[in-house]
C-alpha cells in the first residue's frame, strides 16, 4: 500500500488559509459569547496601536482619515492570511512546525488581550481557542490530502470483470475531498465571524439604554447660534457639525459599551479628599450648555479632523474644587475605561472663563456611543489627545514631571494648545469650475482665542481680506467667504487667519507631530 498527496504544492497554503479562517471565526464567536471586548483581532490591533510610533499614527490617519481602524483590521487580516499560508507550507513539509506557528499566534493574541486595561478573567480564552482550533484544523486538512492507493491487482481485477468498476483517478478524488473539506472549514469560519458580529450587535443593550435616555434640561443654556453664523454655501462645512458627520479618532478598535448604571468617576491623586461621582449624581447637578470646536492633533493643514458641536455637561472645575487639589499639582491625568490617558493642565480645567466640562450630551441628544457615551471630557482650546477623553472614568490630579499620558510617552507634546488654522472648503479641487463669478469660502479657528480676520491670496497676488461670518463664540470656528471672478486656467489659492490677539497664522510648514500642524493651505484648481 502506498499513499499519494492531493492538491500538489497548493495544498499547504490552502489548508493554512482555511484553518486560520476557521480558527479566527471561532475566536470571534467565542469572544462575543464570553468576553465581548477581547476579540482576537481587536486584541492584536489594540496592541499594534499601543506599540505604534507617532509617525505610523500620522501616516495611518493621513492615508485613511477616520477609516484608520478599518484599514488596520484589513491589514491584520491580510498579514494573518499570508502567515497562515506560510504555516501551511511549513506543516506540509516539516510537521508539526506549522501547528506551532498557529499556537504561537493564539498565545500572542491571549497576551495582547490580557495586557489591555479593560481585560477580564476570560479575555485570554478567545485567542487561545482561535489558535488551538486553527492548529487542529491544519492537521486534519493536510491529512485529508493523503489517501491510501488501491493495489494494482485489485484495480485490474475490478476493471477486467466489469469496465464500469474501473476506479477513478485517486489523486483527483483526494484533491476533490481536500478542497471540499478546506472550503467547508473556511465557510464555517466566515459563518462564525458573522455570528459573532450578530451576537455582539444584539447584546449591545447600551445603545438601547441610550435610545431611551432623556437628559435633563440645562440649568445654563448656550446662546442661540447667531443669524449670521451660517453662510449656507454648498460645500462649506456647517457651523454646527451633525453628530453623524463628526470626526472620530481614538484608540478603541471595539467601541466600549458602558452602561450608565455602572459608570462612575473617581477623582484622586494629589487631592485632600477623593471624590466619586455616579451617573445619577452627575445628572442631578446643574448642567451647562456650550458650543465648542474640537480638533485632532493629527489634523493636517486643510484637513477635516475637526468639528463643532453643542455640548451639555458639568464644569470639571467644580468637581476638582470638591477634591481640593494640592498646591503643587499642575496636571490632571484623565483615564478612559479602555486604558487611554490624557494629560490636561490643571489650571486650564480650573479656569472659570473656559467651558471645560464632563459632557453627557451632544447636539441635543445623549452622546453617541462612539463619541464617549455615557460621559466624556470637552475642553476648549486643547487638542483632543490631551483633553477630550472619551468613556472617562478617572481624573488623577498629579504633575507633568511625575507621569506621562498615552501619546506623550510616544513623543507628542504634553500640553497641546490648538494652533491657529484656516481652511478652504469652496471651491473644491476637481469640482469642474467654470469661468465667471463665484465664491471662495472656508472656516478658520483657534478655540478659546478667537479669529479676527481671514485673508485670501490668488496666484501670488495681493492678500485680500475675506468677510467673516458671525462667530458663535471664541471657542468655535468661524466661516468666511470672498467673491472671485474665476478666469480660465490654472490657479493657486491660499488662505491665512489672524487671531483675536493680532497674531497671524504662520507660513512655516510643519507636520502634526509633536504638537500640531502649521502652514498655509494652498488649493490648486483648474477653471475650464
Amino acid at each position: 500500500m502506498t499513499s499519494r498527496p492531493a492538491g500538489g504544492r497548493a495544498a499547504g497554503p490552502i489548508a493554512g488559509v482555511a484553518a486560520v479562517v476557521l480558527g479566527s471565526g471561532a475566536g470571534e464567536l467565542s469572544a462575543a459569547l464570553l468576553a465581548p471586548g477581547s476579540s482576537p483581532f481587536a486584541a492584536i490591533g489594540g496592541a499594534l496601536i499601543d506599540a505604534a510610533p507617532s509617525w505610523a499614527k500620522d501616516a495611518a490617519i493621513g492615508l485613511f482619515g477616520t477609516g484608520d481602524k478599518a484599514a488596520l483590521l484589513v491589514g491584520i487580516a491580510l498579514v494573518l492570511l499570508v502567515v497562515a499560508a506560510a504555516a501551511g507550507v511549513l506543516e506540509a513539509r516539516r510537521p508539526p512546525w506549522g501547528r506551532v506557528v498557529f499556537a504561537a499566534l493564539g498565545i500572542a493574541g491571549a497576551v495582547a488581550a490580557l495586557s489591555r486595561a479593560d481585560a477580564g478573567l476570560l479575555s485570554w480564552l478567545p485567542s487561545v481557542i482561535a489558535g488551538g482550533l486553527g492548529a487542529a484544523a491544519l492537521l486534519v486538512l493536510l491529512r485529508r490530502r493523503v489517501a491510501p492507493a488501491r493495489s494494482d491487482e485489485k484495480a485490474s481485477a475490478a476493471a477486467s470483470s466489469d469496465p464500469r468498476m474501473a476506479p477513478a483517478d485517486p489523486a483527483a478524488l483526494d484533491r476533490r475531498r481536500f478542497l471540499v473539506w478546506s472550503g467547508g472549514a473556511a465557510v464555517l469560519g466566515l459563518l462564525a465571524v458573522a455570528g459573532g458580529s450578530a451576537l455582539r450587535a444584539g447584546s449591545r443593550s447600551v445603545e438601547a439604554v441610550r435610545g431611551m435616555l432623556r437628559l435633563p434640561s440645562a440649568a445654563t443654556t448656550a446662546a442661540s447660534v447667531p443669524a449670521g453664523a451660517e453662510l449656507d454655501l454648498t460645500g462649506l462645512a456647517k457651523v454646527v457639525t451633525p453628530n453623524d458627520a463628526f470626526y472620530r479618532i481614538d484608540t478603541a478598535l471595539i467601541v466600549p459599551q458602558v452602561d450608565p448604571a455602572d459608570w462612575s468617576l473617581r477623582i484622586h491623586g494629589m487631592v485632600e479628599k477623593e471624590v466619586t461621582l455616579r451617573w445619577d449624581e452627575l445628572l442631578a447637578l446643574p448642567l451647562e450648555e456650550s458650543y465648542t470646536t474640537l480638533s485632532c492633533v493629527s489634523n493636517t493643514v486643510g484637513g477635516d479632523l475637526i468639528g463643532n458641536a453643542l455640548w451639555l455637561g458639568y464644569p470639571i472645575r467644580e468637581l476638582l474644587a470638591r477634591a481640593v487639589p494640592s498646591a503643587d499639582a499642575d496636571m490632571v491625568l484623565s483615564h478612559s475605561i479602555d486604558g487611554f490617558t490624557a494629560s490636561t493642565p490643571l489650571d486650564v480645567l480650573q479656569d472659570r472663563d473656559r467651558a471645560s466640562i464632563l459632557a453627557v450630551g451632544m447636539n441635543g441628544e445623549p452622546l453617541p456611543v462612539e463619541h464617549g457615551f455615557p460621559v466624556r471630557m470637552v475642553v476648549p482650546g486643547l487638542y483632543g489627545y490631551v483633553s477630550a477623553t472619551k468613556w472617562v472614568t478617572e481624573l488623577e490630579v498629579t504633575r507633568f514631571d511625575k507621569v506621562t499620558a498615552y501619546w506623550t510617552t510616544r513623543g507628542w507634546s504634553d500640553r497641546g494648545p490648538i494652533k491657529l488654522q484656516s481652511r478652504i472648503d469652496v471651491p473644491r479641487r476637481n469640482q469642474g469650475l467654470s469661468p465667471g463669478d463665484t465664491v471662495i469660502a472656508g472656516v478658520a479657528w483657534q478655540p478659546h482665542v478667537g479669529v479676527s480676520k481671514v485673508e485670501v491670496q490668488i496666484d501670488g497676488g495681493a492678500w485680500r481680506e475675506a468677510t467673516l461670518a458671525t462667530a458663535i463664540s471664541d471657542d468655535t470656528w468661524v466661516q468666511w467667504s470672498i467673491p472671485w471672478t474665476a478666469e480660465a486656467g490654472d490657479h493657486a489659492i491660499r488662505c491665512r487667519a489672524t487671531n483675536a490677539g493680532g497674531e497671524t497664522q504662520t507660513e512655516t510648514d510643519a507636520w502634526p507631530a509633536p504638537d500640531g500642524a502649521t502652514g498655509w493651505q494652498q488649493l490648486n484648481i483648474t477653471v475650464a
